[in-house]
């Protein structure tokens, strides 16, 4: 998959913020420019004009509404930064990097989503625009952790959910109930995001069922353009970047 080549440096306007769960926000600034062209499982890089932020985040665009130009994303507080964002209000400005990054194949005609955690935010995205041709499999710890499941209710066309506790949906791992969907959901590709021993036990069972698997990404990228060399992973084609290489890759050419 080419690079993707329009890099934008834009200000943006905050429009809205929503606590969507503990430690879990959902940002929406006004940037049209990228809005217009941010594909599913690219990224930017956000910068905090308020306070001594000199690095900028890395965040995966959950949404962009080319029509109003607004770009949202879905995002955890771990860190400084991601606290300052948490404190962003209407009308406060940062600065968008972006779209960074090659993002998932839409030729598919029926893939299964499959993410855990914070892995859903891109494929978000991407269900969205599949426009009703894909399914989702969600995981999380507990009922709290699967608050996904209303976000995705407009745009999958089923959502199967397995949480640890047993408290909603299937009990276990979603790894426990792939392989019984994969052999009867008649899938032709499977599109995967969240920890990697999660990744690498998806892409293992689609493999054993005959059934091609994009993965997504999650590394520390300082720079966000391939510069830096922090996200650099071994692939089967030699070291790659994630931010510019990815984030998504063939599974198969993936070292886990």
């Amino acid at each position: 998959m080419p690079d993707s080549t329009q890099k934008l440096l834009e200000d943006a306007k905050v429009k809205g913020q929503q606590r969507l769960a503990e430690g879990v926000y959902y940002l929406a600034v006004h940037a049209p420019k990228i809005a217009a062209a941010a594909r599913p499982g690219q990224f930017v890089d956000i910068r905090i004009l308020t306070g001594a932020f000199i690095l900028r985040r890395p965040v995966g665009v959950v949404a962009a509404d080319r029509e109003n130009g607004i770009v949202a994303f879905i995002y955890r507080v771990i860190g400084r930064g991601t606290r300052a964002m948490a404190k962003l209000k209407a009308g406060d400005t940062v600065n968008l990097l972006g779209p960074l990054g090659n993002g998932f194949s839409m030729e598919h005609k029926h893939p299964l989503i499959v993410g855990g955690g914070m892995g859903l935010s891109p494929l978000f995205f991407y269900a969205a625009g599949m426009k009703g041709k894909a399914d989702v499999l969600m995981g999380g710890r507990s009922e709290e952790e699967v608050f996904w499941r209303s976000l995705f209710a407009g745009i999958a066309k089923n959502i199967h959910i397995t949480t640890d506790d047993g408290s909603v949906g299937t009990k276990g791992f979603v790894t426990e109930l792939l392989p019984k969907l994969l052999s009867e959901g008649s899938y032709d590709a499977v599109v995967v995001c969240g920890p990697d021993p999660m990744m690498k036990a998806v892409a293992a069972i689609a493999k054993e069922k005959g059934t091609p698997c994009q993965v997504s990404l999650e590394r520390r990228m300082g720079c966000g353009l391939g510069a830096c060399l922090s996200c650099s992973i071994d692939t089967a084609h030699g070291r790659r970047k994630v931010c510019k290489d990815g984030p998504v890759f063939p599974a198969e050419e993936v070292f886990f």
